[in-house]
């Protein structure tokens, strides 16, 4: 336990850090440079064609630790293959470097594949060639999750670079294969719980962006993830709507029904007893609101909407990130081209997805959206046949932000941002988190770098310059300041 107190913290640079931040500015272009070779590997993990451009891209990596002086393993994963193809997985690298049992060891996650990107999808700019405009570095993977990655990286050269001892222990864990639901880590990260993982001290994952397009935030906290499948049938075949139009129970309208019934125009869910089980709010966590950059403006721009649902910056936040909403993505099976086709679909497949908060049960959600969407149904006495399913299911995360790590963390953005990090958590599900703690039972921080405006998964993906050099700086000054905490707090590294 740290028994230190450590509230009170400077924000002027040490000695090491000048050097280490001298050496990053003058190396800059050098470092933009790296992200321009790694952005220009189309390392789509969607498309199974382009599995070796990951292969590529992991081999990449491995070198690059390799230059560092650190081991690298490239471990070979068992598991399916998520399209069904005859493909091979990419390795997993496990690295590593350093192992001063006096020291704690840092291990770093992030992932090296990317979503497709195509110029024609609305770039303004070739997405596999790095382009500067305006101080943003535009491409695919730059803020997800190839600045990031190599940002840490970066942050180990300059140690070395300057000839520093590196103030800890640090591994790399890196994957070729996250966008496409990461097949194989699991049962990898079970197999190094006593191996690769045995005297690791903090977990540290970067693939996440700030909610401020200026203001640096840590996140301890994201939801949670149940998505369903609500499939109607009416017939073995389409129908003609003029010749069968009027006579029949219709698929389509069943399920149109069935969807207008789970969430209502201000965006409560409707399902009975979903919000029984939320966690209900403390007055420790309100006060991590107050301090929090929210501009309305800025978001709506961020995102191309008029209005949000509430006027407040409290409830945009409790509702975006510890209250659980309802989305609704698609219908299956229904004509979605241009033009009209007057048909009646036989069969027609809804898909929604509840985000799951802390103290919400993954299998009473799905009892209670079966019952509701049945309860529905039943009142139309359709004689269809109704199917209901849940395709996913991924807890929510979150975690203790008194954990030195996050200390550490808050330590290093005020000497590199010169202000305070907004505490926030993330709407989205990042499974890994979960994943890891649950695994190895050590402590998980998300420490993103990139702006809320950057696009991850859209077009025109970027990082600001700014974010990428300045997170190299801020998690160089991690390292230093997680191995002061753990020295002073007479932690050791597990054994």
């Amino acid at each position: 336990m740290l028994l230190l107190d450590v509230s009170e913290s400077s924000s002027n640079p040490s000695d090491d850090e000048q050097k280490i931040f001298q050496y990053i500015d003058h190396h800059q272009d050098t470092f933009v440079q790296s992200l321009s070779e790694w952005v220009a590997v189309e390392s789509d993990s969607i498309q199974p064609h382009l599995r070796e451009n990951i292969t590529e891209m992991v081999n990449i990596a491995a070198d690059s630790l390799r230059v560092l002086g650190a081991t690298v393993e490239l471990r070979n994963v068992n598991a399916q293959e998520p399209f069904g193809q005859n493909l091979s997985l990419p390795p997993v690298i496990l690295a590593e470097l350093g192992n001063d049992t006096e020291k704690p060891t840092v291990c770093f996650y992030g992932h090296l594949d990317v979503m497709p990107a195509k110029k024609e999808d609305g770039w303004k700019t070739d997405p596999y060639t790095l382009t500067e405009r305006d101080g943003k570095l535009y491409g695919r993977g730059t803020t997800d999750n190839k600045g990031p990655v190599l940002a840490w990286i970066n942050a180990v050269r300059a140690f070395i670079a300057l000839n520093m001892t590196m103030p800890v222990n640090i591994k790399f864990l890196l994957e070729g294969m996250e966008e496409a639901g990461s097949p194989g880590l699991e049962d990898l990260l079970k197999e190094e719980e006593k191996g690769f993982f045995s005297n690791v001290t903090y977990i540290v994952i970067s693939d996440n962006i700030w909610l401020s397009n200026k203001k640096p935030a840590l996140t301890y906290g994201t939801r949670g993830n149940a998505g369903f499948f609500v499939e109607v049938e009416c017939c073995n075949k389409d129908l003609h709507s003029g010749s069968f139009g009027g006579i029949v129970h219709e698929a389509m309208s069943d399920l149109v029904a069935l969807l207008d019934s789970l969430v209502d125009s201000s965006g409560r869910i409707l399902i009975p007893g979903i919000y029984e089980d939320v966690a209900s709010i403390t007055d420790e966590e309100m006060q991590l609101y107050a301090p929090i950059d929210f501009n309305f403006d800025e978001h709506k721009a961020n995102i191309g909407v008029k209005e949000f649902l509430y006027k407040t910056k409290d409830d945009i936040l409790l509702n975006l990130w510890r209250n659980p909403s309802l989305s609704i993505h698609g219908i299956e099976g229904a004509f979605s081209e241009p033009g009209i086709k007057t048909v009646i679909p036989s069969k027609v497949i809804g898909k929604f997805s509840i985000r799951q908060v802390p103290n919400m049960n993954l299998t009473t959600v799905q009892s209670q959206v079966k019952e509701h969407l049945k309860n529905v149904f039943s009142k139309r006495n359709s004689p269809n046949k109704l199917t209901v399913s849940m395709q996913v299911g991924a807890m929510p995360w979150i975690a203790n932000i008194k954990d030195p790590q996050y200390e550490a963390a808050r330590r290093a953005i005020k000497t590199v941002f010169q202000q305070d990090p907004d505490m926030i958590r993330d709407g989205s599900t990042i499974p890994v988190a979960k994943m890891f703690e649950d695994i190895t039972k050590k402590s998980v921080m998300m420490f993103p770098i990139g702006a809320a405006d950057d696009g991850e998964h859209s077009q025109n993906e970027k990082i600001n310059r700014l974010n990428y050099i300045n997170g190299i700086k801020v998690f160089a000054s991690f390292l230093l300041e997680i191995s002061k905490l753990h020295s002073a707090s007479g932690l050791m590294t597990s054994t």
